[in-house]
């Protein structure tokens, strides 16, 4: 039998092969109900949940919808397939038919429909050979383009580590693929079998979800290879619906909807399998440093991250760094570039690299600190650097960003003392992070949206201490958000100088 995970639901296509673990066999006539599933028709998991991550342009935003239960359920993500004929709607969808026939929905309930369809577009294995090196052992579809995907799925430097799971992005798709290595007496294979089991989807909002039906079957792989049923049977039941146009195609959470989406909790699940549970890792792993790289991420900066595997914290890094870049006034931002995950890259990402003007992204490949024309921001662990003279002075920290982060500190030790005395775990450390930063960037614009509408257009020291900022230690900084915002136009004291 396979173990119960405290990471994800096992899924209903999952079997448990009596291969797995010898000894262990299910008696003959076990109950049906022995397989660990999650009814097809039921996508929640356990315990309320909120926001996630969701994949429209701007980079992640935060999309929430109720249940009947009243708990929330997982992000929407990005369109509105169109209904299809061989796919009939089930008996409780079939209220949001008119009497006529004809579809009515609003947008929210189109983001709702949406994320409660299955998006997969692929489902694939992986697998090391000793002498061809990674490979694509098997797919479905047949004829779905993966070219290059068996370097995605098994990352460079893989052998070193017994398990991983990477995001990584394929043309217009998001990847998701868990990773093993499992040591085997064979001298053909030199002692080790190594293979990955992967899906790809439009949308990196959901694929978590997934994560422990990938992991189970990537064991699978390595203990009886070819053993495909459970994933074409995935792959049949979850296979995505994909609208033939852009239409009714949903790119970002409501603008209308964001004063009430952060009154409640912010993510889907606090377990390590949605890269959102670890937002407070990933602050107290980068310290006050996180001041830069939250400036970065706002001025829409190429960042890429060093780091040798594993691969799966370093990709929970880069969501991280895009939701420091979260804005929720409307109209703002809209005409900057995309901050885009791309999470996993290796050398065949390069020329798609090239023509970004911004992102950020993770590799396990030293050869691209060299490729200093591909990146803005270089990331190796805890050593934030750039090699552009322009971008120098923003990586010295300013008396308003230790002053941030000190609140930020504050703010956590609070949160995590009304936890203890009592017994507060509405709020989560996540959410308040969230929140400080997008709460942060709201005040930068707000108070230029000000500025911008006063009779003397000018930001004056007043102006720049009420958005947060030092006025002397922030003045490159602001210049160049005034730039890439379209803020141009605003007047900048000749107060504001140097340090």
């Amino acid at each position: 039998m396979v173990e119960r995970s405290d990471r994800a639901p096992l899924l209903d296509w999952e079997e448990i092969p009596s291969a797995e673990k010898p000894g262990d066999e299910a008696p003959a006539g076990s109950p049906v109900e022995e397989r660990l599933s999650s009814p097809s028709s039921s996508r929640g998991t356990a315990g309320c949940s909120g926001f996630g991550w969701s994949s429209g342009p701007g980079g992640p935003t935060f999309s929430s919808r109720s249940d009947a239960d009243g708990c929330s359920a997982p992000p929407a993500t990005s369109s509105a397939p169109p209904a299809a004929p061989e796919r009939a709607l089930p008996p409780d969808k079939e209220e949001h038919l008119s009497d006529s026939g004809t579809r009515e929905v609003s947008l929210e309930d189109r983001m709702v429909k949406w994320e409660e369809k299955d998006q997969i577009v692929s489902v694939f294995v992986v697998t090391f050979n000793t002498r061809t090196g990674n490979m694509l052992e098997w797919c479905l579809p047949k004829d779905m383009d993966l070219e290059g995907v068996e370097f995605k799925a098994i990352a460079s430097g893989s052998h070193r580590v017994s398990t991983d799971f990477i995001y990584f992005r394929k043309g217009r798709y998001f990847g998701l693929a868990c990773f093993a290595n499992m040591a085997v007496e064979n001298t053909e294979e030199r002692g080790a079998r190594m293979k990955s089991v992967g899906i790809l989807s439009p949308s990196y909002t959901l694929l978590y979800r997934y994560m422990s039906f990938l992991e189970h079957q990537v064991r699978l792989q390595l203990q009886s290879p070819g053993h495909y049923s459970p994933l074409e049977a995935f792959y049949e039941d979850k296979r995505a619906l994909l609208p033939p146009s852009g239409e009714d195609v949903i790119t970002a959470f409501p603008a209308n909807a964001w004063g009430a989406a952060i009154n409640h909790s912010m993510h889907p699940e606090m377990k390590i399998t949605h890269p959102a549970g670890c937002m407070s890792q990933f602050i107290r792993f980068f310290g006050e440093q996180i001041m830069l790289l939250w400036k970065l991420a706002l001025l829409r900066r190429r960042i890429l991250i060093f780091s040798p595997p594993p691969v799966g914290v370093v990709c929970y890094r880069v969501y991280c760094c895009c939701c420091l870049a979260n804005i929720s006034i409307p109209g703002v931002g809209v005409a900057v570039p995309e901050f885009r995950p791309f999470f996993y890259v290796n050398v065949a990402d390069i020329s798609a690299l090239e023509n970004e003007l911004s992102y950020v992204a993770c590799t396990t490949e030293k050869i691209f600190e060299e490729k200093k024309d591909l990146y803005d921001v270089y990331v190796d662990n805890q050593n934030v650097k750039t090699y552009r003279d322009g971008l120098k002075p923003l990586l010295r920290l300013s008396a308003a960003d230790r002053e941030k982060y000190r609140k930020l500190t504050e703010q956590r030790q609070m949160l995590l003392y009304s936890q203890e005395e009592n017994g507060d775990c509405v709020s989560t450390e996540e959410d308040l992070f969230i929140l400080f930063f997008l709460e942060q960037n709201n005040r930068i614009f707000q108070t230029l949206s000000e500025v911008a509408g006063s009779p003397e257009p000018t930001v004056t020291q007043d102006s720049v201490r009420a958005m947060g900022l030092d006025p002397h230690g922030d003045r490159l900084f602001l210049l160049h958000l005034l730039e890439i915002y379209g803020y141009d136009s605003l007047l900048v004291s000749e107060q504001l100088c140097c340090s």
